[in-house]
C-alpha cells in the first residue's frame, strides 16, 4: 500500500470517530456540561501531545537532518509554527462561521443559516487534523503516522459527542445530529490526502508540513477548544482531562513510535 493511500485512510478513520463519538445521542443519552468539559479538555491534551511529540520534535529533527544546523532547524520549525497559526487565524476571521459557545466571528454572517456556520467551523477545526496525519505519513515514518491518527482519533470521539449534543439542544433530531456529526469528520482525509501528497512530492517541505500543521493545531486548542471548556466553571475538571489526554497521548506517542 503506498504511502499517500495509507495516509489518507488512516486520517478518514481519524475522522470517521467524530461519528463514533456521536453514537449516544442515538440512544438519547446525554452528557452533562462538567463531563463534556471534562472530554474536551482531554481532547485538548491529545492535541497538545500530539503538537510536540508528533509533529514539533520530528519537524525539528527532519530540519536539522535536512539543512545540518540547529539554528536553520529553529528557524524552520518557529517560521512553520508562526504560518500554520497564521492560517487558522486568517480562517477564523474572514470565513463566516460560528461557535457552539462562544458565538459568531467571521463576515458576512447573515448570508448564511446556522447549521452552516456550525459546520463551517467544524471544518476549520478538523481540516488541519487531517493534514496532520497526512504529513506525518507523507515523511515515510508510517509509526509516526499511526501514534498521530490515533490521537486525532482519540480527541475526535469526545468533540463529535459535543457536536451532537449541541445539535440536539439546537432542535435537531437523533439521527440529524449524528449524520452532522459524522460528516464533519470527513474533511479530514481530504487534508490528510493534501497533506501527505505534498510531504511525498517533495521530502524539503516535510520539516515545513510538520510544523505548520503543530502550529495550527496549537492555535485551535488556545483559540477554541481551552477557553470553552473553562466557560462553565468546571476549570478543575477540564484540567484534569487535559492532562490525561496529554500523558495518553505521550506514552502511545512514544510507545508506537
Amino acid at each position: 500500500m503506498s504511502i499517500i493511500v495509507m495516509g489518507t485512510l488512516a486520517s478518514l478513520i481519524a475522522g470517521l470517530m467524530t461519528g463514533v463519538g456521536a453514537i449516544p445521542v442515538l440512544f438519547g443519552r446525554g452528557i452533562s456540561r462538567r463531563t463534556n468539559d471534562m472530554l474536551l479538555g482531554f481532547a485538548a491534551g491529545v492535541m497538545i501531545s500530539a503538537s510536540y511529540f508528533s509533529l514539533l520534535i520530528p519537524g525539528i529533527d527532519a530540519g536539522e537532518a535536512q539543512t545540518g544546523s540547529v539554528w536553520l532547524a529553529a528557524s524552520i520549525a518557529a517560521a512553520g509554527l508562526a504560518l500554520g497559526a497564521l492560517l487558522v487565524h486568517a480562517l477564523n476571521e474572514y470565513v463566516p462561521h460560528e461557535h457552539f459557545i462562544a458565538g459568531r466571528e467571521g463576515s458576512d454572517l447573515a448570508a448564511l443559516s446556522k447549521i452552516w456556520l456550525f459546520v463551517i467551523a467544524i471544518t476549520i477545526h478538523n481540516f488541519p487534523e487531517g493534514m496532520a496525519v497526512g504529513v506525518g505519513f507523507g515523511g515515510g515514518d508510517v509509526a509516526n503516522g499511526i501514534s498521530l491518527a490515533t490521537g486525532i482519533g482519540l480527541q475526535n470521539a469526545p468533540e463529535g459527542l459535543a457536536v451532537a449534543v449541541a445539535l440536539r439542544g439546537q432542535g435537531y433530531t437523533k439521527l440529524g445530529a449524528f449524520a452532522i456529526a459524522l460528516a464533519t469528520g470527513l474533511v479530514e482525509p481530504v487534508g490528510g490526502l493534501l497533506g501527505v501528497w505534498l510531504i511525498h512530492i517533495s521530502a524539503a517541505l516535510l520539516p515545513w508540513g510538520l510544523c505548520f500543521a503543530a502550529g495550527a493545531m496549537l492555535y485551535i486548542i488556545s483559540h477554541e477548544i481551552i477557553p470553552e471548556t473553562h466557560r462553565n466553571g468546571h476549570q478543575k475538571m477540564a484540567t484534569a482531562g487535559l492532562m490525561i489526554g496529554l500523558i495518553l497521548m505521550m506514552f502511545l506517542d512514544v510507545t508506537l513510535g
